[in-house]
């Protein structure tokens, strides 16, 4: 399956997706369980994991990058996503406290670049986590579902690349351990298959989670002329 937006929609409106959402977001919960009065920022395609967020944080936005795609989106009616280049976010300077990428790194062709500018907007203490495809998993080998599509990440692989994008990894999870097929009576078993695979195969699970901080020690970057951040006109509300 590709990585297109209207693919990734249609995905999480089937029952095999509605599992991986509600397993995702339970990792993403087990991560940051308090997100009270924080400004988010969610890149990729992470509507389907916002929604228990809005009623704590201060502020959220979603941005897709123009590569993806976009979709209006938000239960309470108010348009919350927009479209932007990944590699040039349209905020300021330490105006982010968390950030969160799913569907994200694994598709873009701009990782560092992206990295780079997650490094300028998240504040001093700012936490960065991090949601791809685990390249040991089933997931990943298989096209039928977005998880096959773009780069998958080993663990070690994904904390690397962090760092060396001046990040520092404080914390890892796991997710998705049901195999990626429709028969009801996997689909009924997923919590079943989520606590065994945890317990037993933590390797072999359909995505990593890798949260890390900002390094406001590390070595600053070498300065660049400054370039007109490009942001695109908001997502159509309703599609």
């Amino acid at each position: 399956m590709s990585s297109d937006i209207v693919d990734l929609r249609d995905f999480y409106r089937t029952g095999l997706g509605q599992i991986a959402r509600r397993m995702i977001r339970g990792a993403i919960r087990r991560v940051w369980p308090d997100l009270r009065g924080v400004r988010l920022l969610a890149i990729g395609y992470p509507t389907p994991f916002l929604a228990t967020t809005l009623a704590e944080t201060e502020r959220t936005v979603a941005l897709m990058p123009a590569a993806l795609g976009v979709l209006g989106w938000s239960p309470e009616g108010r348009n919350l996503v927009a479209l932007a280049d990944e590699g040039e976010l349209p905020f300021a300077d330490y105006s982010i406290d968390r950030v969160l990428l799913v569907h994200a790194l694994e598709t873009t062709d701009q990782a560092a670049p992206m990295l780079k500018e997650i490094w300028r907007v998240l504040a001093g203490g700012g936490h960065l986590l991090v949601v791809a495809p685990n390249r040991r998993g089933i997931w990943a080998r298989l096209d039928r579902t977005p998880f096959g599509s773009g780069r998958p990440y080993t663990m070690s692989q994904l904390s690397r690349l962090l760092r060396d994008e001046q990040f520092t990894p404080i914390g890892t999870e796991t997710a998705l351990f049901i195999p990626p097929a429709r028969k009801r009576m996997i689909l009924r078993s997923a919590a079943a298959w989520e606590r065994i695979g945890k317990r037993w195969f933590p390797r072999f699970a359909g995505v990593v989670l890798v949260e890390a901080t900002k390094q406001i020690y590390a070595k600053p970057a070498p300065a660049r002329a400054p370039r007109r951040r490009l942001v695109y006109a908001p997502a159509p509300h309703g599609l």
